[in-house]
């Protein structure tokens, strides 16, 4: 055979050697990507943040396109670092895959709102809730109610797309401002999310700093059980200032429970599906196939007591709910404007209702998943690293990214993946256990993504509750309250964790970490 030639042992023809030669030539050719420079990385937060705060601010528009803008931003600099448009397109790809799970609860918390509005099971919420909360308890009452509900599914948006949205309505009914009763229903919520082992986030931060959803668990016990008794107490002091301010009209009260019975067979066992959706939870069923039960066993006991036909709760699970309601309240809602109580809360819900949040989910995790591949984050973080010198300084340091990668890369669960990720070696090396790590991610991670416009989870809220962000935010306690508990806890040492896994605020662990802080700080110093 004259045409073949051996090569290590085997024997390739002269067509063979041209196609490798082609290949390796392509290859050569084929731009290879660098390491972003610090401008570069700078520049790419920079215009998002600048056009993201024009858009909202200045033009008052959705988020949406401004964040593509960033999008296109991010894609410009990483083909001038040395990625080609596939890689590119690819990252984009991989990000949106991340928020697929994100996007299914989107979709079926949209089905889920419209069937329990149909069915009569949220508007039996509020009426109930009307005839037994007074305005002194309503906002500790709240908060508590949300927190259960969330600590039993594992999911804040279920939370506060069902049982958060029959609150706002009974905080209408009792005169309770609805920037006040948001920021409690979101508080619960996402003390529940954060604790429970059911959550996603709960289980995602573990597995991204190195340890098991128990041990993280009870490590965030103290610090979270400081910043939510602090909401508590803010809560009860709100309640009983509002509840002496005479704001609470029973007139009011009465007539949208009237509204709500004219227009519903109001019934107890209407509250049978959220007791179903919690009871599956609680018997470990997961969190999708729990909340369609939900929706299931709303259709059924929705067609036992209303009038509707099932066409009517196919249309509603798709397009929400969009009715003329009877006997409707009039009220001033928080922005001043006069509308009606039923029109506001009941006409919500469907696939088509969570569009907007499921489309900036998308936009977001292109721009996010950009910003991971090409690891311009990463480059800044790197720099800032080495200002931090000690445990307290590294956990403040995660902090401020998991509140930046919200900003930035506005997703919640990028903001728990790409900090673990970058600090999970750092943490090792400086001789703390994971779970400091874990708890750190979890600490502003989870729960700073709903102070953030633009973030996914405040595009929910407020798609949900009908309430910007700038509404609620100052009323949002524990969700601002825990990354400063971390924080201040992480310099007494009572957030800190030695590598055996005892707690480093005193005694022979205390010790011990600042004997592996000051061997990391010397090998450091020399690099």
């Amino acid at each position: 055979m004259a045409d073949e030639k051996r090569k290590d042992g085997f024997f390739v023809t002269e067509e063979h050697l041209d196609y490798m030669e082609e290949s390796v030539g392509e290859l050569k050719e084929f731009p290879q990507p660098r390491a972003p420079h610090l401008w570069e990385a700078i520049l790419s937060f920079g215009v998002l943040i600048a056009v993201m705060a024009v858009g909202i601010i200045v033009f008052e528009v959705d988020p949406h396109v401004p964040m593509f803008i960033g999008v296109i931003f991010a894609a410009i600099m990483a083909l001038k670092i040395g990625y080609s448009w596939d890689q590119v397109e690819t990252a984009m790809k991989d990000g949106i895959y991340r928020s697929l799970q994100a996007v299914m609860i989107l979709i079926i918390v949209g089905i889920l709102i419209a069937v329990w509005i149909v069915s009569g099971t949220v508007p039996a919420m509020i009426y109930y809730g009307l005839k037994i909360l007074s305005p002194s308890i309503f906002l500790i009452a709240a908060c508590i109610i949300c927190s259960i509900t969330s600590l039993a599914t594992g999911t804040s948006w279920g939370t506060m797309g069902t049982m958060g949205l029959a609150l706002i309505g009974i905080a209408i009914g009792l005169g309770i401002p609805e920037p006040m009763a948001a920021g409690a229903v979101i508080s619960g919520a996402y003390f529940g999310d954060k604790m429970s082992p059911l959550s996603d986030t709960t289980n995602l931060a573990p597995a991204m700093a190195g340890t098991d959803v128990m041990t993280h668990v009870k490590f965030m016990g103290l610090p979270t059980a400081i910043a939510y008794g602090i909401s508590l107490v803010l809560f009860a002091v709100l309640g009983f200032t509002t509840s002496h301010a005479g704001n609470a009209d029973n007139s009011q009260v009465e007539a949208i429970s009237n509204a709500l019975s004219t227009n519903f067979n109001i019934n107890p066992i209407l509250l049978l599906p959220p007791v179903i959706v919690i009871g599956a939870i609680v018997m470990k069923v997961p969190a999708i196939p729990g909340i369609t039960l939900g929706i299931i066993s709303g259709v059924v006991i929705g067609l036992i007591f209303q009038p509707d036909s099932f066409g009517e709760y196919l249309s509603a699970g798709m397009n929400g709910v969009d009715r003329e309601w009877a006997n409707d309240v009039a009220f001033i809602n928080a922005e001043g404007e006069e509308t009606f109580i039923l029109d506001r809360l009941l006409n919500s819900g469907g696939i088509m209702g969570m569009m907007f949040s499921v489309s900036m989910t998308i936009i977001a995790m292109m721009f996010g998943g950009i910003m991971e591949e090409t690891k311009q984050m990463e480059i800044i973080v790197d720099k800032l690293l080495k200002l931090v010198k000690g445990p307290a300084g590294l956990v403040s340091m995660t902090e401020v990214t998991c509140l930046v990668s919200n900003a930035t890369m506005p997703e919640q669960y990028i903001s728990i993946v790409v900090p673990g990720r970058m600090y999970a070696e750092t943490y090792k090396n400086m001789g703390l256990h994971p779970k400091t790590l874990s708890n750190a991610l979890e600490g502003a991670g989870t729960v700073t993504s709903a102070l953030i416009p633009w973030n996914t989870c405040g595009v929910f809220i407020a798609t949900t509750l009908g309430l910007s962000v700038s509404q609620y935010i100052p009323f949002a306690f524990f969700n601002y309250l825990m990354p400063i508990t971390v924080i201040i806890l992480a310099f007494t040492g009572h957030a800190l964790a030695y590598k055996d896994g005892r707690r480093a605020a005193s005694g022979e662990a205390k010790q011990l970490l600042k004997q592996s802080v000051e061997e990391f700080n010397a090998v450091h110093k020399h690099q």
